[in-house]
């Protein structure tokens, strides 16, 4: 790779990497030279759908695995295919979640039921997740952490309140954790702002372009945008732990 380390004889797991950063992040990897595992919901149809996404990607070896990051068993039964195929893990990315427009104002529609969901996978899972391969990032000796986050962390804004909220969550446990795991294992945190891949229900061309008029550069975020900050991490940033690394075209500005 020109200007950065090549990833060739690392393996790296993309949780969530058959949505859009995460598959975006896990088609980079790949071309970096690593083998790349994905995960997928658990079920035939979300197994039929991964299945090519991971046999498309750069080279060879590569693996589309269930798992749910809301239940630890399937992170664990996870670890042990990881294991099985690669015998080893040096990246982990973060990129499982789910969200839902709720306006800030209305109390009552952001029910118990609901917030305890969007923890459990957006924040929960993701720790589940770490513990879970820590050994095996730690027995790497130059393991690395990505947690994708959100600028709703910072602003206060994004499509619920309980969303933004799981985010900075996120963040804080970024720099915890790079605290906690160092020197072994690095902690990196990307947030992206509006990206155009569909992961927030209802959100379509028209909010795009709104979202883009406002934002300093004038377009929203692809997933490759976000990805490419991703492989930095890996490729290039060598030196830092418990940085939060914003891929918003200055929307937060």
């Amino acid at each position: 790779m020109t200007g950065g380390r090549t990833l060739s004889g690392k393996a790296a797991l993309v949780i969530g990497g058959a949505g859009g950063i995460g598959a975006a992040s896990a088609k980079l990897f790949a071309e970096a030279g690593a083998k790349v595992a994905i995960t997928h919901r658990p079920g035939k149809e979300p197994a039929e759908r991964a299945a090519p996404l991971a046999g498309a990607l750069a080279g060879e070896g590569h693996i589309a695995i269930p798992a749910d990051v809301a239940d630890t068993q399937t992170l664990i039964a996870a670890r042990a295919e990881i294991e099985r195929a690669f015998g080893r893990l040096d990246i982990l990315v973060n990129s499982a979640g789910f969200t839902k427009p709720i306006p800030h104002g209305d109390l009552e529609a952001l029910d118990d039921d609901f917030i305890d969901r969007m923890f459990a996978v957006n924040w929960r899972g993701q720790f589940a997740a770490i513990r879970t391969f820590a050994p095996m990032l730690k027995a790497s000796g130059d393991g690395l952490i990505v947690n994708i986050s959100s600028i709703a962390a910072l602003n206060g804004a994004g499509s619920n309140i309980a969303y933004g909220a799981a985010k900075a969550g996120i963040d804080v446990m970024g720099k915890s954790l790079a605290r906690a795991l160092a020197p072994q294992v690095r902690v990196m945190t990307v947030s992206p702002g509006v990206v155009s891949t569909g992961f927030v229900p209802g959100r379509g061309a028209e909010f795009n372009e709104k979202a883009a008029a406002s934002t300093p550069l004038k377009r929203v975020a692809t997933a490759e945008d976000v990805a490419e900050a991703v492989l930095a991490c890996a490729t290039q940033l060598s030196y830092s732990t418990g940085a939060t690394i914003i891929v918003d075209g200055g929307r937060s500005l």
